[in-house]
């Protein structure tokens, strides 16, 4: 073969970058991308020079762009269901549920237009509980069902570096520093914190069983569910186009369906931070450890402002010096340890879109534009609640 033959070949399969994961990953990674038959693979593979016989439109030349934009509009088509079911299921499922409760005689209610919940410590606690986990449960073995791609892939599971994870959870404390407002946590994990501080005139809410039951679900479960759906298929389905485009789009969505313009900027920084994470040092661990760090600092700063006395300052500012202080020095280790040495990276795919166009082409496939607007809307209503 000529090498201008070669040159004209174009696979985009065997072009995307496999270096940063393992055999047993890319093996079933390329395998899932090959099936002719699934329509969210991108795995166009031609000869620039061939043309083929089309009906009414003569002999014309396969065409990148449009396999990409195919792929991409069954991927966000998918997307865009899961997040309605998400966004559905807090706005509206969630609130007829606890009116339906409210009706039969339990000491819980809701007002459907905010996030508000009032009533029993433990009826507030099952119930945010129960619909936390179905927003993300559901939407998750759907994504699972119609991407069907291997466990492997979905959910990555091996360590390849380690000093990956130091980085991510330093870079995780530095942006919660940056960012350490008590807006940035979810609207609904504030009014439950402070709804404990409000019932206990000691404000040790440490004694209550349910404040203990709810912060665990949140920091840890919620963590680990979350991570499973925005760095699981859906993550994996969008890397064909590179990593970054994943990532981005990844920490996106999870700002978006925040549906809190408070929360949305902390929100898309740690996913971005969860997301180059997981890449680097290969494992969903890794991403896990960066959503409870960022729990946890959130849930820390709370606590810190329970404290009445003129010390309350002092004592979250010195918590958030030191933390400020064990990001730089994690990220400084992981900076000459990993970046310098190129010990790994991300994978990158060069589009035939601009990134820009490809963004813009994304965030308007439907369903996903529409839940894009429905976010956006019931941001701009909490703001003037």
């Amino acid at each position: 073969m000529s090498d201008d033959n070669k040159n004209s070949i174009v696979n985009v399969i065997d072009e995307f970058d496999y270096s940063t994961q393992n055999d047993a990953y890319n093996e079933k990674f390329k395998k899932w991308r090959r099936n002719k038959d699934n329509h969210c693979a991108f795995n166009y593979s031609a000869n620039k020079n061939e043309k083929v016989y089309i009906e009414s439109k003569g002999f014309v030349a396969h065409s990148v762009e449009e396999a990409e934009k195919d792929s991409l509009t069954h991927i966000f088509y998918i997307i865009g269901i899961a997040a309605l079911i998400w966004a559905v299921t807090e706005d509206a499922v969630s609130k007829l549920g606890i009116s339906l409760l409210s009706l039969l005689g339990l000491n819980i209610h809701t007002n459907f237009f905010n996030s508000s919940v009032y009533g029993g410590s433990i009826e507030i606690v099952t119930a945010l509980i129960a619909v936390s986990v179905l927003k993300i449960v559901v939407p998750s073995i759907y994504a699972h069902i119609r991407f069907k791609l291997p466990r492997k892939v979905e959910f990555m599971g091996r360590m390849n570096n380690s000093l990956a994870l130091v980085g991510a959870i330093s870079m995780t404390l530095i942006v919660c520093t940056a960012m350490s407002l008590p807006t940035a946590y979810s609207s609904e994990s504030k009014e439950i914190y402070d709804y404990f501080r409000s019932i206990d005139a000691d404000l040790y809410v440490w004694d209550q069983k349910e404040f203990l039951m709810y912060t665990i679900f949140d920091v840890i479960i919620m963590s680990v569910l979350s991570e499973m759906f925005f760095r699981g298929a859906m993550f994996a389905a969008l890397r064909q186009f590179g990593d970054p485009f994943a990532i981005v789009m990844t920490a996106l969505t999870a700002g978006l369906l925040t549906q809190d313009f408070r929360a949305m900027p902390i929100t898309i920084l740690v996913s971005l931070v969860a997301g180059y994470g997981m890449v680097s040092s290969g494992t969903m661990f890794t991403a896990i450890s960066v959503s409870i760090v960022y729990k946890m600092y959130s849930l820390a700063l709370l606590i810190l402002e329970t404290d009445r006395t003129e010390k309350m300052p002092l004592t979250r500012n010195i918590f958030m010096m030191i933390a400020l202080a064990v990001g730089i020095v994690g990220f400084i280790v992981f900076w000459l340890g990993f970046v310098r040495r190129k010990k790994g990276g991300i994978a990158r795919y060069s589009s035939e879109y601009s990134k820009w166009k490809r963004l813009g082409f994304s965030l308007k496939t439907f369903p996903y534009s529409a839940v894009l607007l429905i976010c956006l809307a019931y941001a701009a209503m909490r703001l003037t609640q």
